[in-house]
């Protein structure tokens, strides 16, 4: 037993130097090669372990665990999946293994049909492919549906699970490769905005188009021989029944239609939903069912979300304008880990801040498309001011922008 922790010792040390060495600058190749030559043999699994320590107790920052992700990739094609085999579940139509890889066969045709075409068709001096293009990045973007269901129905839970570090690594190359796509599509609507774009600026553009597909295929190599393997030796039943009821909540990636994945009964799950409709709330002001008090704050024009004294999400309203995608997955999820990495730091800050009493409320206000979108989080404490967790309340408020003058007649 001392001889297996020294090694897995070692090979934390071993991740650690090749992580560092990314970090200043060494030739990827090389140590891509020192990698494969450390840790053939090794599971996703044990890698993932490793990184998950380097980051909680190793002094190693998320974001540079990000820059070993291309690494793993080049390792693990093929192998794991070989390995994982029997526990294979992409070819049960429907199963969210199955959506997430024909997404992505969805993703590498919008690439080759149409958008390398048109990319073609554009250097040799076909203005009109410009257009074109426009519309395959716009398509392109429903890939942040493809990452949202990652990030919001399989990162919750493979965190109940233990797996922390992965999430956090895949969800910021996520936003890489979100930030690229939004780079993309500024870039090519100033360049059909300004006549005959300048061929230094086309240049430009072709060659961070390059680097997005690369990125994306890279993303989508990881998915399938690392995240699919990992998490098929510890998700059950209930798990995949979770992630395929709350996908639709999200959204999908270039796929119009599907099958319905037929998961095995589940009584536990039916017997909660039954139990939805039993017994009665009081409250010092009146009462309700559960029933009647679910769409009474499904009915409010705000999303709710109250995250509880642990800073875990203990519940969301689920109205009918939704701004922000909730699932039940992050039900017992750390807040912060609802967040991307780039952001987490400024969670943590609002949490604290809250509860340690330093403010009872923070504001947030963004542009999101067409909306206009109010993000307030509010302390929320007992009769003696003891803090019992945080509430956030979202609103579109575009249209209440617009409102002037008085109302006081219905309308016909």
């Amino acid at each position: 037993m001392s001889a297996e922790i020294n090694n897995s010792a070692y090979r934390q040390q071993l991740l650690k130097e090749l992580i560092g060495r990314l970090h200043a600058g060494d030739d990827f190749e090389a140590v891509k090669a020192d990698f494969a030559k450390e840790f053939d043999g090794v599971g996703a699994d044990e890698i993932a372990n490793m990184e998950k320590e380097l980051i909680e107790h190793g002094g190693v920052k998320v974001e540079e665990v990000q820059k070993l992700c291309d690494v793993h990739a080049s390792l693990f094609k093929g192998s794991v999946a070989e390995i994982h085999a029997e526990k294979d579940k992409t070819k049960e139509g429907g199963h969210p293994t199955w959506v997430l890889k024909e997404e992505n066969r969805a993703i590498e045709r919008l690439f080759a049909d149409r958008i390398d075409v048109h990319a073609t068709s554009a250097k040799d001096g076909n203005l009109a492919a410009f257009g074109s293009l426009a519309e395959d990045l716009k398509d392109l973007w429903q890939i942040d549906a493809h990452y949202g269901k990652k990030e919001n129905l399989w990162f919750p839970i493979m965190e109940r699970y233990g797996i922390t570090a992965p999430p956090k690594v895949m969800w910021g190359v996520d936003d890489e490769i979100r930030d690229m796509i939004k780079a993309l599509r500024r870039d090519l609507d100033a360049l059909l905005a300004g006549g005959r774009p300048p061929k230094d600026a086309i240049g430009k553009f072709f060659k961070d188009l390059e680097t997005t597909k690369e990125k994306v295929i890279e993303m989508i190599s990881k998915e399938e021989n690392i995240l699919i393997p990992m998490v098929s030796e510890v998700f059950f039943v209930t798990d995949w029944r979770q992630i395929s009821e709350g996908s639709a909540e999200i959204g999908f990636c270039l796929l119009d239609d599907h099958p319905t994945w037929k998961a095995p009964t589940e009584t536990k799950a039916d017997a909660s939903k039954a139990n939805m409709s039993q017994g009665t709330i009081k409250l010092p002001t009146g009462h309700f069912t559960p029933e009647v008090l679910t769409h009474v704050l499904n009915t409010l024009p705000i999303d709710i979300t109250f995250v509880d004294a642990n800073d875990e999400v203990a519940y969301f309203s689920q109205a009918n304008e939704r701004i922000f995608a909730r699932t039940t997955a992050i039900i017992g999820r750390k807040v912060i880990n609802c967040h991307p990495p780039a952001s987490m730091h400024v969670v943590e800050k609002i949490v604290a801040d809250l509860k340690s009493g330093a403010r009872d409320v923070a504001d947030f206000y963004i542009h999101m498309g067409d909306k206009y979108v109010y993000i307030r989080y509010f302390a929320v404490r007992d009769d003696k001011g003891a803090y019992l967790g945080t509430l956030e309340v979202t609103q579109n408020i575009a249209e209440i922008q617009k409102l002037s003058g008085d109302k006081r007649l219905l309308d016909d």
